[in-house]
């Protein structure tokens, strides 16, 4: 399979819906903050020093939920499976509560750069630095 990065997360009241489980939308949140925490903590490239000049948006995403989480919940969310191209990476996810899958996916991201010229971020290729700790990831 590869190598994983994985993070605990404690589901939180601010995560749940008046059920007392985990409202959809705050899952894209917290992937965001994984693939945020991979880029700082696996290669090396923290968002605080990619931004203002670079970036990685998602241009693709597609989740299966599974099973809910619920307030109090303690979940792995897990990256891996990763594919480098040229100026974006695809990579697969997973959501856990003991063993049982609460979401998985895939999705997609694009490197960005902004033009010298213009000032416009546009799609650029990966810097070197980075190409070569994802390249580990495969």
């Amino acid at each position: 399979m590869g190598k994983e990065f994985i993070k605990e997360e404690k589901i939180r009241f601010q995560h749940c819906d008046y059920a007392g489980i985990v409202f959809y939308p705050r899952y894209f949140v917290m992937l965001n903050d994984l693939v945020e925490d991979w880029f700082a903590e696996e290669l090396g490239f923290p968002f605080e020093k990619m931004h203002p000049f670079s970036g990685v948006p998602t241009v693709n995403i597609n989740i299966d939920f599974v099973k809910p989480a619920r307030l109090g919940d303690r979940i792995f969310k897990t990256l891996a499976n990763v594919e480098v191209g040229g100026k974006s990476l695809k990579y697969q996810f997973k959501f856990t509560l003991d063993d049982h899958v609460l979401l998985k996916g895939h999705a997609t991201l694009v490197f960005i750069h902004k033009d010298q010229e213009t000032g416009q971020l546009k799609s650029a290729p990966w810097p070197e630095h980075i190409k070569t700790k994802l390249i580990e990831w495969v």
